[in-house]
């Protein structure tokens, strides 16, 4: 187990591991033929050392900010750690950002030295040195020769130099946010921000340890990924395997073989979908052994179960669910997910089949962990128990003191450091005495449990002066199949509606059972289809939510939401604004016509 009390910077927490577990595999890459190559703790540490030592040669110092354009790579965890054992500020960026977004950042964090993944990425950003005063010099992943990242560790290597021990409140990186509104915004994270909340993950999972292996799957340039997967694997000395693609992530996984994976829930909402979709499709005894193992795995939750729920859900999980782990790589046994709420359902089922599934709660200005469920304490359906030093206070004075809702305020040494260069939208989210106003609506239950119910930014006033947190609808809806995409609007409407892209292979499954044309875009005009569509969805939303917040009227697109086209942020949430500002034309029509039922 870690002495704690050591860890206040993320130096000594690379140095710490390194020396612990040299020999253990530490990060592993696909090649090109599909297979996975290992490096060590030892390998790794070395090429921070040369990379350090190259960086110095480059002037880069003690405060100084190093930038990186890169999807997770060796190179990309080789990178931070030598940045920060320079005393500089590590600024991630990711391959998929506009170039006028990546611009703002290198510009507004002040990077000095700039390292970009390949080829493709530097043809973009080739001009930046003589546009962005400051920035002296553009690094190449890949490749070699004059330039390139092997070239600065073969330099650094002929000149090395002692790390630096930053004192835990200098600022070890700069994480721009999403940019759901306004342009990025630059939190600044010192070392014991993060170094604090690795300890709290710790703390509430105490079990991991050299032998567990982790599935990459999400952005380290995301807080999320970088603090609760890179930073909590490394001081544990374990492993991290990082996924080829969405394509190749089963394959991945069987290979890997993790113990233990960070996610959203848009990916267990779709390996659910999937699961559920293969086992219809299979049919037989197959189909019958899963069904009937989630019935009696049911029974059980609920303290209903008899011998025959028993008989039936071994069964199943030695026939069936054994298969489903085995295609994760047979020791998948705990998943982590957050950034988004996940249905209740959906959790129970992963539990159900034998890879338990934990809800925790967090964001980029509190580095970004507040809550966490885990094993010790799991309440389904709540984002878990403040992490260990973290307090979370509910400020009920938008709602009345009689609420039992109001704005979620969280105390601790997460806190972040600030905005850069934004004093007054510091100020705006930061309370007198230390607290930072998450913008975030939710309870805590009698025994401390946090319940997200809303985003204070999002909410709307209807016509009727009734208020509506559309996330939980939307997130909701998504669940259903036959949606992808799902936006709830109605800001000083008679009635909500809601923007809805429908998923293009559920409908095109539909479509052939029905013997209906198979292109969506045809599909989707179809009255039949898109009355099929809108009962579905509000039959899900039926007596769970009120009379007032269930969309009356549907606009059915056929674009969805993405990053590339500007609607959802890296992270993969709706940007309400570019969204509403593109369609607004269409949702006045809906309004305009004759009045809901």
């Amino acid at each position: 187990m870690v002495q704690q009390q050591q860890i206040d910077n993320l130096v000594v927490l690379w140095e710490t591991a390194a020396s612990r577990y040299a020999d253990n595999p530490y990060i592993g890459t696909r090649n090109a033929s599909g297979i996975y190559d290992w490096v060590t703790y030892k390998d790794a540490d070395k090429r921070i050392r040369n990379l350090r030592g190259g960086l110095a040669k480059l002037g880069i110092g003690r405060g100084d900010a190093v930038g990186i354009i890169a999807n997770n790579r060796l190179e990309w965890v080789i990178a931070a750690f030598a940045t920060y054992s320079l005393g500089a500020r590590y600024v991630t960026m990711y391959e998929s950002e506009l170039i006028k977004t990546c611009q703002y950042i290198v510009t507004d964090a002040s990077v000095k030295v700039l390292l970009v993944s390949k080829q493709g990425i530097l043809d973009k950003v080739k001009d930046f040195p003589a546009e962005i005063p400051g920035l002296k010099k553009i690094i190449l992943i890949e490749g070699q020769g004059k330039d390139t990242m092997a070239d600065l560790e073969q330099t650094g290597a002929a000149h090395p130099v002692e790390a630096v021990h930053p004192d835990r409140d200098e600022i070890a990186g700069l994480i721009y946010t999403s940019g759901t509104t306004g342009e990025p915004k630059g939190v600044l994270i010192s070392h014991w921000n993060f170094c604090s909340n690795v300890l709290g993950c710790l703390d509430r999972y105490p079990h991991l340890s050299s032998n567990d292996c982790c599935m990459n799957i999400l952005p380290w340039a995301h807080s999320y990924a970088q603090t609760v997967e890179l930073y909590v694997f490394t001081i544990n000395g374990g492993s991290i395997g990082i996924m080829g693609s969405t394509l190749t992530l089963v394959q991945d996984m069987a290979q890997v073989r993790p113990t233990f994976v960070v996610a959203v829930p848009r990916v267990f909402n779709k390996i659910y979908e999937n699961l559920q979709a293969a086992m219809n499709e299979k049919g037989g005894l197959a189909k019958k052994l899963f069904f009937a193992g989630l019935q009696s795995a049911k029974a059980r939750r609920n303290g209903q179960q008899r011998m025959k729920d028993e008989i039936i859900y071994r069964l199943a999980d030695k026939i069936v669910f054994k298969k489903i782990r085995g295609r994760f790589g047979g020791r998948l046994k705990q998943a982590l997910t957050g950034a988004a709420a996940i249905s209740p359902d959906i959790s129970y089922f992963f539990d159900d089949i034998g890879i338990s599934l934990y809800e925790s709660y967090g964001m980029t200005e509190l580095s970004p962990g507040i809550t966490a469920n885990a094993p010790s304490a799991n309440r389904k359906g709540s984002v878990g128990l403040p992490l260990k030093g973290v307090n979370v206070v509910i400020d009920k004075s938008i709602f009345g003191e009689r609420a039992q809702d109001g704005e979620i305020i969280v105390y601790g040494p997460n806190v972040m450091r600030g905005y850069h260069n934004k004093v007054e939208q510091t100020r705006a989210v930061m309370t007198d005495d230390g607290g930072l106003r998450t913008g975030d609506v939710g309870r805590l239950d009698d025994d401390g449990f946090l319940y997200i119910t809303g985003r204070i930014k999002e909410q709307f006033k209807l016509e009727n002066a009734k208020f509506v947190f559309p996330t939980a609808m939307e997130e909701d809806i998504a669940l259903l199949p036959v949606v992808q995409n799902a936006l709830i609007y109605g800001d000083n409407k008679p009635y909500t509606v809601c923007l809805v892209v429908p998923d293009s292979y559920v409908l095109g499954k539909y479509a052939e059972k029905n013997n209906l044309p198979s292109d969506t875009s045809i599909l989707i005009q179809r009255q039949d289809v898109r009355e099929m569509i809108s009962q579905e969805i509000s039959r899900s939303l039926a007596g769970k939510y009120g009379g007032y917040e269930i969309p009356q009227k549907f606009l059915f697109l056929t674009e969805a939401f993405s990053v590339e086209n500007g609607m959802l942020t890296q992270t993969l949430k709706m940007k309400r604004s570019v969204i509403l500002e593109k369609h607004m034309p269409e949702i006045e029509v809906l309004y305009s016509g004759e009045s809901a039922k």
